[in-house]
């Protein structure tokens, strides 16, 4: 099969393009870009006006499934990646069973190959059921296709056990993703300050974040071992990072989008849509991955995509879990957010979504040249409107993006070659 994309602005970081141009697909792999290609395909798209980039990659996300598919199943989930872009998804391991075994692991791989319209590669759990008691075999689910570790939404509290993780996950030419929340200073419900005295909610502390990470940060510098930390959220976490980063640790880190496009704030207008995991922090905080995403310090955007019932969320704020949806609303908030400002460039949002995730998980992506697989996400960069409800693909729609005004929108996502998705 043949596909035509003609007159698109191509826009890679890996080979500094941003240029309009045409691209050639045959099967699932990028055979030419050139202006005015004239060879005949079995599909043409016409791109005028439209923005090419590397297919989109979330390195972490939840799918729910197997044990909460009224969240959210691997085939809801994969459907609202697709429309928001996203050619690759890599699932967290808190699921019921967890994938702490090679029969768990091995059914989500299948059932992923048989439904999902993107490509899925899910992560196995550090320890074993995620209680921190006992470590996973590494090797064994690596082998059966983990694309990575981690105990997410709950922190690997034993230091030692960590330590043994990471040195383990780096030899294997992997890593472990870390939840970082000191659970002895981590209780409330949002962000420690004003906002939860106001609503008289016990306050999460920043340093529940900041004390994890600067582990992660020793046990990566002492043992010249990767750590990745997860979704980081403030001031003093980005600093550690690029403090250790300049001294060549190899630690990276990723955010999400909810942490450049609200503050605390938030939560009194969307109550807990506006409820998450690090919280919603301050202003300065804000601010502060702001200038992370632009200097390299972290090196990621992800969603951290976590579906929730209506009836969950509807409980009140120190009792609705944590979590908010995020695949359909990732290119626009860093467009409205981040790009419109002038915060970053389109060639940095590429980094940020296509180039540096697939850097991370090691895997043959992330870029636009001829030969390489044809994962692609084709958007309007131009396109203005407000987020409904109704337009929620995710089996839930918990989110503060609704009826927030957005700018830009995919048009289509082509997976392996085949159009997965179009408006």
């Amino acid at each position: 099969m043949t596909l035509l994309l003609k007159n698109g602005f191509l826009i890679d970081y890996a080979t500094n393009t941003q240029k309009k141009t045409d691209i050639l697909i045959e099967d699932n792999k990028i055979k030419r870009i050139a202006k005015n290609i004239t060879d005949s395909a079995d599909t043409i798209i016409n791109c005028e006006g439209l923005s090419i980039i590397p297919g989109m990659i979330d390195i972490h996300c939840h799918l729910r499934e197997p044990g909460f598919e009224h969240k959210e199943t691997i085939e809801t989930g994969s459907n609202s990646a697709v429309k928001g872009g996203f050619t690759t998804i890599c699932p967290m391991p808190n699921t019921n069973p967890t994938p702490d075994s090679t029969i768990v692991l091995q059914q989500i791989i299948e059932k992923a190959k048989q439904v999902a319209k993107c490509n899925v590669l899910p992560y196995a759990s550090v320890t074993k059921g995620e209680k921190g008691e006992e470590l996973v075999d590494f090797e064994e689910l690596k082998n059966a296709g983990a694309i990575a570790f981690s105990d997410d939404g709950i922190p690997v509290a034993n230091s030692r056990f960590m330590r043994e993780a990471i040195i383990k996950a780096s030899k294997l030419g992997t890593y472990v993703a870390s939840h970082c929340e000191e659970k002895s200073v981590a209780a409330g419900a949002i962000n420690a300050g004003p906002i939860a005295e106001k609503l008289g909610v016990l306050g999460v502390l920043p340093e529940a974040e900041e004390i994890m990470a600067a582990r992660e940060i020793v046990i990566a510098e002492t043992n010249h071992v990767h750590s990745h930390i997860c979704h980081i959220s403030t001031k003093t976490s980005v600093n550690m990072i690029r403090d250790a980063k300049a001294r060549g640790v190899n630690v990276t880190c990723e955010t999400c989008p909810h942490y450049y496009s609200f503050t605390e704030e938030e939560v009194l207008t969307s109550g807990t849509n506006a409820k998450m995991n690090p919280p919603l922090r301050t202003e300065t905080d804000k601010k502060a991955i702001i200038r992370g995403l632009k200097d390299g310090t972290i090196d990621c955007i992800i969603t951290d995509h976590a579906p929730h019932s209506e009836e969950e969320k509807a409980k009140e704020l120190s009792k609705a879990p944590n979590g908010i949806i995020g695949f359909e609303t990732a290119l626009a908030a860093t467009i409205t957010n981040l790009i419109d400002p002038g915060y970053i460039d389109y060639l940095d949002m590429v980094r940020l979504t296509s180039y540096a995730p697939a850097k991370i998980l090691g895997i043959d992506r992330g870029v636009i040249k001829e030969g390489a697989i044809a994962d692609i996400t084709i958007f309007d960069p131009n396109i203005e409107y407000v987020y409904e409800k109704e337009s929620i693909v995710s089996k839930s729609k918990n989110t503060p993006f609704i009826g927030k005004k957005l700018k830009g929108q995919v048009v289509y996502t082509i997976v392996n070659g085949n159009v997965v998705y179009k408006k």
